[in-house]
Parts: structure tokens; C-alpha cells; sequence
């Protein structure tokens, strides 16, 4: 997702160059495309010179969306209905503030942090 947000308005992008850009699998990728085309986060064109592109603007695109539609639910424990209050209420704090984070970061201002060249800190591709 990160390729195509650098990408976006360059055209469809096939998935060969962002696996050899990346180091990853293309086959990886084909297994990864298909949810997020399915969710309308991305769409593939065919042909010679097809490929994939973002479906929607990257701005409007968030860390959330792509976590949902790859991972599932947004819940770092199953939170059980007869545990005890108090730890009951902390995941649901913890879970409600990684939602509010993820929701609120975008495709567009992940892209632009990594261009940034954001030295000595983390950076998860999503």
C-alpha cells in the first residue's frame, strides 16, 4: 500500500517491482492484493502495461482500513465478558486508543513519514 501511495498518479504499478523493490515475494503479494481489491482499497488494471493502484486518494485511505481488511477486528486481547472488571476495563482502554491511533493516521501520512526519511525509528509497512 505504501509503494502505491508513493506512486499515486504514476499509473498502475505492477506487483513484480514492488516485490523486487521490497524484497518480498511476489507471490506473497498476489495473496495480499486480492482482500484489499475485494475492499475497494485497490484496483487492477490488466493488460501490458496494467498493474494495481490505489482505488482512493491515500489521504482518505487509513493504517485501520488496511489492518481490518488484512488482519480482522482491531483487538490486541479477546476481551472476556466475566473478567474482572478492572481488567476488562484497561483492554477496552488500550483496544479503543490503538483504533483511535489507526483510524486516525492515513495512507498518505504513513507514505510521507517514510519519505521524511525518518531516521533511527520504526517503521512498519502496511
Amino acid at each position: 500500500m505504501m509503494a502505491l501511495a508513493k506512486r499515486s498518479g504514476e499509473g498502475p504499478i505492477a506487483l513484480k517491482l514492488i516485490a523486487k523493490e521490497y524484497s518480498l515475494s511476489e507471490h506473497y503479494l498476489e495473496q495480499l492484493i486480492a482482500p484489499l481489491r475485494n475492499a475497494g482499497l485497490v484496483k487492477s488494471i490488466r493488460g501490458a502495461y496494467g498493474g494495481y493502484m490505489l482505488a482512493k486518494e491515500a489521504s482518505t485511505i487509513t493504517a485501520g482500513d488496511i489492518i481490518r481488511v488484512l488482519e480482522g477486528p482491531i483487538s490486541p486481547v479477546e476481551v472476556l465478558d466475566d473478567e474482572e472488571p478492572a481488567k476488562r476495563n484497561l483492554w477496552i482502554k488500550i483496544r479503543d486508543a490503538v483504533k483511535d491511533v489507526l483510524d486516525s493516521t492515513t495512507l498518505e501520512d504513513l507514505a510521507n513519514y517514510e519519505d521524511e526519511g525518518a531516521q533511527d525509528a520504526y517503521m512498519f509497512y502496511i
